[in-house]
């Protein structure tokens, strides 16, 4: 009877590991895929559509007569900030067999740069701000007016990419610890990691040259396509394959 009892509670305690994975697992494959359409509106769709390159006044135009479709691109930013945090935790857990303090590393990395990118929204509240109250708007000449909106556009973009950088750093990471797995295929670790060099390589560019944007179609193609590639892979092995694996297999796939 008291092996009975003890053999109870081993099982127990497994299937509670199990539901704790499986749970880990459609937390951050669901974050992933939420993450992915909420940054396409609010990049393609708002920023890309309302914001005109080198024109102030037709930019600032562009949010006056759109100030719905601004503020849902803010919120949409916001809801990217909310699944940023829970899939850094949900990837912690889930790698966690595979190496503990690298788990939590590539989750701090995610952390930072959901900081960072939090702070670097607020930019665009000041533009919605500047653009919608009448007594500030009565405050500043046009072409005053115009400036200010395009530096506080530029900070956004130029806080993202800082913290596109730690975001590199925790796709490294990530990519590292699936092909270290060995319950993830290992070449999910790979585009991984090429996704990270990519958004790397983009963050230094956007600094380090001055002549930028002659190269930036390059750019962006070095960071899509791996990127979205590699993310929406991991985002959908997670929801359909994530939720099968047991953690006490994890271990010893991760030993092996």
């Amino acid at each position: 009877m008291i092996i009975d009892k003890k053999i109870g509670k081993v099982e127990i305690a497994n299937r509670t590991v199990d539901i704790s994975q499986r749970t880990t697992a459609i937390v951050a494959g669901t974050g992933l895929l939420v993450m992915f359409f909420a940054a396409v509106f609010a990049n393609f769709f708002v920023i890309d559509g309302l914001i005109a390159p080198g024109d102030a006044e037709r930019t600032a135009n562009n949010i006056m007569a759109n100030e719905s479709l601004f503020r849902f691109g803010i919120v949409s930013f916001l809801i990217v900030l909310i699944c940023d945090v829970l899939v850094a935790w949900a990837l912690y857990v889930f790698l966690n067999p595979v190496n503990k303090s690298l788990s939590l590393l590539a989750a701090w990395f995610r952390l930072v740069y959901t900081a960072i990118f939090g702070v670097a929204l607020l930019n665009l509240v000041i533009v919605l701000r500047l653009l919608s109250t009448a007594d500030l708007l009565a405050k500043f000449e046009p072409n005053q007016l115009h400036t200010e909106i395009i530096l506080f556009l530029n900070a956004f973009n130029d806080g993202w990419l800082i913290g596109l950088v730690f975001f590199g750093l925790h796709l490294f990471d990530l990519g590292y610890l699936v092909f270290k797995s060995g319950y993830i295929p290992r070449v999910l670790g790979v585009l991984l990691i090429m996704a990270s060099f990519g958004y790397l390589i983009d963050s230094f560019a956007h600094f380090l040259l001055p002549n930028y944007a002659d190269y930036e179609a390059i750019f962006l193609l070095i960071v899509a396509v791996p990127g979205t590639i590699s993310e929406l892979s991991l985002c959908l092995w997670l929801l359909f394959r994530g939720v099968t694996i047991r953690q006490k297999d994890n271990r010893a796939l991760a030993s092996a």
